[in-house]
């Protein structure tokens, strides 16, 4: 799966969660870190939809944070 594409899916997810792009408050080694466990859900089930993956990984995130 493309690394860019997915960030890119998760920096938006952000967005709907109230923040704006400069507000994000992901790291790039954070950003590599969520894109990661996206691609490795989607690697475990193909049919999964990459846009709940996201969703589900950035909740997660925000829910810990």
């Amino acid at each position: 799966m493309e690394r860019n594409l997915v960030k890119k899916m998760i920096r938006n997810c952000f967005v709907q969660y109230q923040h704006n792009v400069e507000s994000v408050p992901l790291s790039e080694e954070e950003y590599e870190k969520m894109a990661e466990e996206v691609s490795k859900v989607v690697a475990q089930d193909p049919a999964s939809d990459v846009f709940d993956v996201v969703n589900d990984v950035v909740y997660e995130y925000l829910s810990k944070w």
